[in-house]
Formats: structure tokens, C-alpha cells, sequence
């Protein structure tokens, strides 16, 4: 167990402090148990690790993956159970999914251990989900998304923002001084900006990586399938980035696959809760995720890009950037007359020529359009909408 301090006390000391992320201060951290989950890539570990090193006292703290070799033969109970009796308050797990049962022993620990605070990140969105049922009542679960236009301003070029919200954004009150030209930036964002590690080499390489893990073993793993299948899912996930946006026709795919159609809504919700991709849905019963899937984007406009690098549809990136930014602070739903509505406001996404049609007789109707800097009326500038977090 030595070790293990050793690792971590190493990893909280090296941990940069100078961007946080979005959702560090929503997070209630005095839960006794509390789950943060979201997309390979999006900075989980860096948001615990500075946690733990901007409010807690290394002595009480232990940070652990689960992918280290002391798990081959120690149970995360025995942890607990030996990190209780050497003082131990404050328990971090990271990549738990990779850790069979884990959702039984951190209900065992929670009930055994009453002064022990217990935080876990997981990358398998669909595993946590699957294994937050037997934590109800116990856990809280966080779920965190990659980076805003906002915080990539911040992280990549030091430019700092206040967040706004979305009626603020609407009442053209958005002030961004220290930027007098925002859309090479944008521009730079949409293709690269979602993923912290961007800042690193080989980020290219490094986000094919993450998406041939999450279909090539993340999904097939939870899901019981075979590798075949697995290749499957990387083929829906091509027809869906070479689309504007795609609107699932599921008798259609199950032929191109050679898969049985009743699949198919599955594959899609399996990518889904995986971070791959977005489902548009209407607002049918005003409950999220239970109205018809009308269109299915790439879940972010850096996946675009990666998949469809020869010739990506500027559509389908300006659309997927609007549900990927709004999502975060607003129930978004599909419009029968034109993109997205939010609560009462109804949008049309376009390029700087997008004309007034779609919305001209509607009640709070807005033209988002990118290419253009500032706003007028009732159109509004795309690269805004990425300042609400």
C-alpha cells in the first residue's frame, strides 16, 4: 500500500493548477460518495487530482486507478478497509468500470465505512449507468463533457471569459475585449479544441485511439458483443460522420451492415452513452431521451473532422457545435420547421447568408449563423453559444 501513496502523492503534486474545468465548482465534493463520468479524454483525472491538491491533506488522501497491477490481487474493500485503519478520509478510484463488480464493493464500503468520503471517475459511461442502480441513494453522479469555446480560449491561448447564459447570449450582451477576431479561433476549436490533450503531440492519433477503444472495446464489453460486431459499430459510426446530419432510417443501415434492424436503435444508444455520438429527439412527453430520435450527429465537431477529414459537411459541423454547446445547460429538442427549440425559442443554423425563412413567423425565432463576428436583431453568432460553460 506504500506504493500506492507514493504514486499518488506524486501525481497531486505534479498536477497543474492554473484552468479548471467548468463543472469543478458545481461539484458538491462533501458527498460521502459521488461518481464523475463522461468521454475518454475529457480531463477526469486532472479535475480529481486537483481537487485533491487545492483541499485536502495528502495525509488522509488516496488517488488509485484501477488498472494498476495491486488490484490483480487486492479487492478495492481490502483497500478501503486498510486505508480506514491508517487514518484514511478521502478515497479517489479512477477508471473504475475496468474493475469487475465494482459497483457491489462501493456499495459495501459505503455501508461499512461512515467517515469515509469516496469519490470515482469511469470512462464507460454505459458501465456506470448499468452500475449506479445498486449504488441508488448513495452516490451522486456528475456527468462532465469536453471543453467549451470558452475553456478552450482559456487553456490553449490564455484568454479568459465569463460564462453566459443562453438569454444573456440572445440579448447580444456577450464582451469578449481581448478578442478582436474570434473566428480563426472558432475555426481552430471546432477541429481541435473539445479534448485537452490537443495541447499534447499526436493528437490526431491519439483521438482515433480513444475512438477505436470505446467501439472496439468499451461498447462490445458491456454489451456481450463479438468482434464483428464491434467492427459494426465503427461502420454506423462512419455513416453517421459523412452525413448532414443523419436522419436514421433503421431498415436502411441494417442492410448496409448486414445487421438485424432491431439492432440498430441499440448500436446508436450504446454510442451515445459512450460519447461517440448525439441524438436529436422531438420533445414528445416533455421527457428527456423518451421522444423519437429524429437526426443523430457525431457527439462533438472534432470527431467530424477526425472521421471525415477529406470533406467534412460545414452543415453538419455548425449543427452538431449548436446540440454539443446548448446540451450542457438546456433541454434540446428537434423543430418541425426548423433545427432545435429550447424551452420556447425556436433556432435555424447557418452560414453568414442564412436567410430569415424557416423562422420569419415564428414567436422568439433566431438565426444562428456562423462566419459572421456580432450579432443584430434577432441573428446571432454561432462561436457565442460556446460561452455558456
Amino acid at each position: 500500500m506504500d506504493k500506492l501513496f507514493e504514486y499518488s502523492n506524486k501525481l497531486v503534486k505534479e498536477v497543474d493548477t492554473r484552468f479548471f474545468r467548468y463543472i469543478y465548482n458545481e461539484i458538491n465534493w462533501n458527498n460521502r460518495m459521488l461518481g464523475l463520468i463522461g468521454p475518454r479524454g475529457v480531463g477526469k483525472t486532472t479535475l480529481v487530482l486537483q481537487y485533491i491538491r487545492e483541499s485536502l491533506d495528502p495525509a488522509e488522501t488516496l488517488y488509485v486507478t484501477t488498472e494498476d497491477f495491486y488490484f490483480v490481487d487486492h479487492r478495492i474493500t481490502q483497500l478501503a478497509d486498510d486505508f480506514v485503519k491508517r487514518g484514511g478520509k478521502y478515497l479517489f478510484i479512477d477508471e473504475i468500470h475496468k474493475y469487475k463488480d465494482w459497483s457491489k464493493e462501493l456499495k459495501l464500503i459505503y455501508d461499512y465505512h461512515k467517515d469515509l468520503h469516496v469519490v470515482f471517475t469511469g470512462s464507460s459511461i454505459l458501465d456506470i449507468k448499468k452500475g449506479s442502480a445498486d449504488l441508488s441513494r448513495r452516490a451522486v453522479i456528475y456527468t462532465m463533457q469536453g471543453l467549451s469555446f470558452r475553456e478552450y480560449l482559456q487553456l490553449f491561448h490564455g484568454i479568459q471569459s465569463e460564462t453566459y447564459s443562453l438569454d444573456e447570449i440572445l440579448s447580444r450582451k456577450v464582451e469578449l475585449a481581448d478578442v478582436p477576431h474570434p473566428l480563426p479561433l472558432f475555426g481552430d476549436y471546432l477541429k481541435r479544441g473539445y479534448y485537452p490533450f490537443a495541447l499534447e503531440d499526436d493528437f490526431e492519433l491519439r483521438l482515433t485511439q480513444i475512438i477505436n477503444q470505446t467501439l472496439e472495446s468499451d461498447i462490445p464489453v458491456y454489451a456481450g458483443m463479438n468482434v464483428a460486431t464491434g467492427r459494426k459499430l465503427k461502420q454506423l459510426l462512419l455513416i453517421i460522420s459523412k452525413s448532414a446530419p443523419f436522419k436514421p432510417n433503421m431498415s436502411k443501415i441494417a442492410d448496409m451492415l448486414s445487421a438485424s434492424r432491431n439492432n440498430i436503435a441499440d448500436y446508436c444508444l450504446y454510442m451515445e452513452e459512450a460519447g461517440m455520438v448525439a441524438q436529436l429527439r422531438s420533445n414528445t412527453g416533455g421527457i428527456r431521451g423518451l421522444g423519437k430520435v429524429d437526426k443523430i450527429y457525431l457527439d462533438n465537431t472534432n470527431l467530424i473532422y477526425n472521421l471525415s477529414a477529406d470533406n467534412p459537411n460545414i452543415g453538419n459541423i455548425r449543427e452538431t457545435f449548436f446540440l454539443n454547446q446548448m446540451r450542457v445547460k438546456n433541454e434540446v429538442y428537434t423543430s418541425p420547421v426548423a433545427d432545435f427549440i429550447i424551452g420556447d425559442k425556436t433556432f435555424e443554423v447557418g452560414g453568414k447568408n442564412k436567410g430569415l425563412r424557416q423562422v420569419k413567423d415564428v414567436e422568439n425565432g433566431y438565426i444562428i449563423k456562423d462566419d459572421i463576428e456580432e450579432g443584430y436583431l434577432n441573428v446571432i453568432p454561432l462561436w457565442h453559444l460556446g460561452l455558456t460553460y
